[in-house]
């Protein structure tokens, strides 16, 4: 998959989760993945350096 069909398919799932839950399950969904990413980004930086 290349980045413009990856980004295409992200934002077709965003587009059908918006139309099925409600504001407050896409601010929390929306704040779970956020964090989601964050820590996956913390864990991608802690293995860099460690295996520096």
């Amino acid at each position: 998959m290349n980045s413009c069909e990856l980004t295409a398919t992200i934002t077709v799932l965003a587009n059908a989760l918006s139309c099925r839950l409600t504001t407050d399950e896409l601010n929390i969904l929306g704040t779970v993945l956020t964090q989601l990413a964050d820590t996956l980004f913390t864990i991608s930086a802690t293995r860099g350096i460690c295996e520096e």
